[in-house]
């Protein structure tokens, strides 16, 4: 005795409307969406306050956003931030993404430039090789001073205990070299 297919098989049939057909987004990618927007919105929040005056965004969200940051109640704050990406929608998305992303990357730029600093004032207390070649990077440089100021933190290193505070040439030498990066 064969078996005879089950009278569906084969037959591809669609169940309800498919999303897909009309061009309409699901339900599902418009909550993605949606939750999106929030997490941009919350992004936004963060910035600090010169920073968010800076980007340029309708007045109701630029309002949203600095209820969101008054409110303390965690559910305020969640129905709140819905509303924030309500109202993004209608803003330039990708202009917010931009200006979060520059702010977010210049506070990461201005980290790795402080990093620099300790970095080459650490070489330069260590050895004289560092101090030659800051001088042929920047030519612009008072060497004069530059050097007098890289003696007077290894005078100051030499008698300095390992908990102790750093002293002034220390501090002096990090600001002579910061702007210069």
């Amino acid at each position: 005795m064969t078996r005879r297919a089950a009278p569906h098989r084969g037959i591809d049939i669609h169940y309800g409307e498919d999303s897909d057909a009309d061009g309409r987004p699901s339900k599902t990618q418009l909550k993605e969406k949606s939750h999106e927007l929030q997490t941009l919105g919350a992004d936004l929040a963060a910035l600090s306050n010169e920073r968010l005056a800076a980007i340029v965004m309708p007045d109701a969200l630029r309002e949203a956003i600095e209820l969101y940051r008054r409110i303390s109640a965690h559910e305020g704050r969640r129905r709140q931030m819905q509303y924030v990406g309500k109202l993004m929608r209608r803003a330039d998305e990708a202009a917010l993404r931009e200006a979060v992303a520059a702010a977010t990357l210049g506070t990461a730029q201005s980290a790795l430039a402080l990093h620099e600093a300790e970095r080459w004032r650490a070489e330069m207390i260590a050895g004289d090789e560092a101090l030659t070649r800051w001088i042929q990077a920047h030519p612009e440089t008072d060497a004069q001073q530059l050097r007098s100021l890289v003696r007077a933190a290894r005078r100051d290193a030499a008698g300095l205990a390992p908990e102790a505070r750093q002293p002034k040439s220390f501090r002096e030498l990090f600001q002579f070299i910061k702007p210069e990066l």
